[in-house]
């Protein structure tokens, strides 16, 4: 979903996820509800003695929920900063520090395959929330006489404990299932370990969710996503083990073999060709250069009627996505998943065609190389199907 960038940490942008500005003031409005419960807690926790009668009386204990729900966030972005920090530092940059519905995520530029490293960065997390509860409790020594602040900074000295022990679960991606994965990568190569922390990953989701089942939808929210990351990130270790040292030029289709069309062509005649060739993109060629690429969604947008009387040149989309030869087989799928495109076309230093690599071409080139042996074996990566709404 769409993120807002609202500043930067260390040169790392912080950015703001549509669903956190929407979990936030509910989370809020939760703890404000359950306000008498948490003093509850609190106290048998805690031994603080706050008055319930005190705290849940007017506006007292929505403002009470809004403070701990920041205050808790505040504390997840601290602890994603906490991962960030040590990744820095082994000299691994961070995209980006995204709060969302579930919490937070640092975005790593390149995943760290040495296990001490990734072992560092996991648990760097966990331990600045165990710090951050530490904190929060001497704090609670000094404030305890003052019911309210009592029990916001007693919310989150326990909520950090708390973060920092289910963060350590071993459900891959979580901190703990990189905690797993790295200690399994000691004896194993890195693609392996990945798919065995996966499956204990996707087995703890499965836990999880029959618990959330009973009750707490959270709970099912957050199964499904461990899962979901446990499959995607095995996924995308096979391949990168896979792909190492696979470059554009070992895979794409040579330009001699490219079909092309012209921006003269008519939509009627380019339909009647996507049926013939069973293709569903063409780059644009004229004069010897790409000068755009059309897609079956371009033609469908111009009513059957009328596809006489429109030339490809009139719809085509003449922001071409490129890459060169020499790069990464991988980072050119990573950049047509992401894009939600069909292909790239390839092209030299002066702009002149090559050829062209589609997503068929590196889903086959990754079925040879795994039956070549190469890397972890694992079914073929499931990748989006040409989207002739979107533009290659």
């Amino acid at each position: 979903m769409r993120s807002y960038t609202v500043g930067s940490v260390f040169g790392i942008p912080i950015k703001l996820d549509v669903t956190f500005l929407l979990v936030l003031p509910a989370f809020a409005a939760l703890i404000g509800w359950q306000t008498e419960q948490w003093v509850s807690t609190l106290n048998s926790v805690w031994a603080l003695g706050l008055p319930v009668g005190t705290l849940s009386q007017g506006a007292t204990p929505w403002l009470l929920g809004v403070a701990a729900a920041v205050g808790l966030f505040a504390c997840v972005l601290i602890h994603e900063l906490g991962h960030s920090v040590v990744s820095m530092h082994y000299g691994y940059p961070i995209e980006s520090i995204t709060l969302w519905l579930l919490g937070g995520v640092a975005n790593l530029e390149e995943q760290p395959e040495d296990w001490k490293q990734e072992l560092f960065i996991a648990l760097a997390g966990p331990v600045v929330s165990v710090a951050l509860g530490a904190v929060s409790y001497v704090a609670l020594v000094a404030v305890r006489g003052t019911p309210p602040l009592a029990f916001v900074v007693g919310y989150l000295a326990l909520a950090n404990v708390v973060l920092a022990v289910f963060n350590l679960l071993p459900g891959f991606p979580m901190d703990g299932g990189r905690v797993l994965r790295a200690l399994l990568a000691r004896r194993r190569p890195f693609a392996r370990a990945t798919q065995l922390a996966a499956e204990v990953g996707k087995a703890v989701a499965v836990v999880l969710g029959i618990l959330g089942l009973f009750g707490n939808l959270l709970l099912v929210a957050i199964a499904f996503f461990i899962y979901i990351g446990a499959s995607s990130e095995s996924q995308r270790t096979v391949m990168n083990a896979a792909f190492e040292g696979v470059t554009v030029r070992d895979v794409m289709t040579d330009a001699a073999d490219v079909k092309s069309v012209h921006p003269d062509d008519t939509v009627a005649e380019l339909t009647e060709r996507m049926f013939e060739e069973r293709h569903t993109g063409y780059p644009v060629m004229q004069d010897g250069r790409v000068v755009g690429v059309v897609t079956l969604g371009d033609a469908r947008e111009v009513d059957p009627v009328e596809r006489d009387a429109f030339t490809v040149g009139d719809v085509m989309t003449r922001d071409v996505e490129t890459t060169t030869p020499d790069a990464e087989a991988m980072d050119a799928l990573e950049r047509i998943q992401n894009s939600g495109i069909g292909r790239l076309i390839v092209v030299d230093d002066d702009g002149a065609l090559l050829g062209l690599v589609s997503r068929t071409d590196l889903v086959t080139a990754f079925n040879i190389i795994q039956s070549a042996g190469r890397g972890a074996q694992t079914p073929a990566p499931t990748v989006n199907g040409d989207d002739p709404g979107r533009t290659p």
